[in-house]
Formats: C-alpha cells, structure tokens, sequence
C-alpha cells in the first residue's frame, strides 16, 4: 500500500483555521506531542468523516496503532488491498445512486418550474426550450459564434442559491461565444452589445446530468443575469449595473 501523506491536508486545515474565529476550547493537551498527535487524528477524522457508516472506529484505531508501533499486523497486505478496493467499488455504485436519484429529483423540479416561468410576463421561450427576459435592451451589434465577448453575469439554480459571479469578483468575463454552455451560446447570438437578459437555462442547454462543482448538481436548471458589455477584449470595462 502507498503511504498517504498528511502534510498537504494539514496545511491547508491550518491555514484555515487561522482565518476563523473559534471559541478555544478547554484542553486536557500539555506536551507538544500530545497537541501534534491530537491535531493529526483530528486531521485524519475529518478526512474520513465520510466513511463513518462503513468503518469501526475501534478497528481503525488499532490499525493506526500496530501501524506506526510496527504491531502484529491483523491482515496480510493483500487483504487489506483486497478490502480497500472493494470500499472503493462501494463507494463508487453509493455515489453513482445518489448522482441518480438526484438528477431526476432536479430534472422533475426544473421541468415544473419552466412549465410555470414560460407562462409569466416578459419571458420568451426560444424552440431549443432556452427562456429569457430582456431586462435592458441595447443598441450595439449581435456577435456571432465566432466572436470573442465580455460580460457581467450572475448565475444561480431555481432555489436562489448562488453558484457564480463576475460582480462580487469585480470584474468582466472574456470568452468565445462558442466556447461557453449551449445556452449562453444561444442567447449572446440574439444579444445586441449594452443588453441585459435573465436567462433560464434547462439542464440539456446547460451541464446537463454531469453537473458541475459542488453546487450545480446534475439536470439543473440554471438561472444567468448576463450583460453583453463589448464584443472582443474591452478597453475599459464600465462598472456593473447590478
């Protein structure tokens, strides 16, 4: 078995916890042996939290133990390995359900909610099953798949939780019209420079049943406020209009 190093992992625990601001608890912990092997097994249980329903703590504490006292091994190499890749295999089908039931839990919601967002005033529903409503008409050119543009934008999912924005990093976004999800393609075809549109955006025109990141699970419906600014690299970007 390949040895794990915790080192990367702590660090980066470290770094986070020196950004929070944490009550100290009271501490039984003197020697700095003692707060080095607590702060480890902290490390090591938060990384395995996961897992509490397929492990035995108790096991796993008497494994750590005859392993770094060089103990009688309980289990041979090949067990172990053996063991492991089928908590691996487990794992995979659990997340794979999961992924699943998800997806057409999303896809459900998502059809209910452009059935109702379709028939409200201003909202515009293209052939391709894209909505949009023009919050703010422009006077500029349409770019074409081939052009590179720059926006604004802010996306969430249809229970308002935000997964993207160009405004709270301060400044636009640059990229191929054709490079982007099919949607945004789409709409920034039939935008004129100095629009502003609300996008609603159904999963097959989006990320589909992958997703993406943690927070736009699969067969999501994606909500975008976009602001076409300029066609090609911008000058000078004007300030949001949010």
């Amino acid at each position: 078995m390949k040895a794990f190093s915790l080192i990367p992992v702590l660090l980066l625990g470290v770094c986070a916890a020196m950004h929070a601001e944490e009550p100290k608890p009271e501490s039984t912990l003197k020697t700095p042996k003692e707060k080095i092997g607590y702060a480890i097994g902290v490390d090591i249980g938060t990384n395995l939290k996961h897992l509490v329903e397929e492990i035995d703590v108790n096991a796993l504490t008497t494994g750590f133990k005859d392993s770094i006292t060089a103990g009688k091994m309980q289990m041979t190499q090949p067990e172990m390995q053996e063991v492991l890749t089928g908590l691996q295999a487990s794992m995979q089908k659990k997340m794979a359900e999961k992924a699943k039931n998800a997806g057409e839990t999303n896809l459900k919601a998502g059809e209910a909610f452009l059935a109702e967002n379709k028939k409200k005033e201003g909202v515009t529903e293209l052939p391709s099953g894209l909505q949009y409503k023009v919050i703010k008409e422009g006077a500029g050119e349409m770019p074409k798949a081939t052009d590179t543009v720059s926006t604004h934008y802010k996306g969430t999912l249809i229970d308002g939780t935000e997964f993207d924005s160009s405004y709270k990093r301060g400044q636009p976004a640059t990229f191929p019209v054709g490079g982007v999800i099919a949607g945004w393609t789409e709409a920034l075809k039939l935008m004129k420079v100095g629009s502003k549109w609300q996008l609603f955006i159904p999963s097959k025109l989006g990320y589909k049943e992958q997703g993406a990141g943690e927070k736009i699970g699969p067969n999501a419906v994606l909500i975008f406020d976009i602001e076409l600014i300029s066609i090609g690299e911008p000058k000078a970007a004007p300030a949001p209009t949010k």
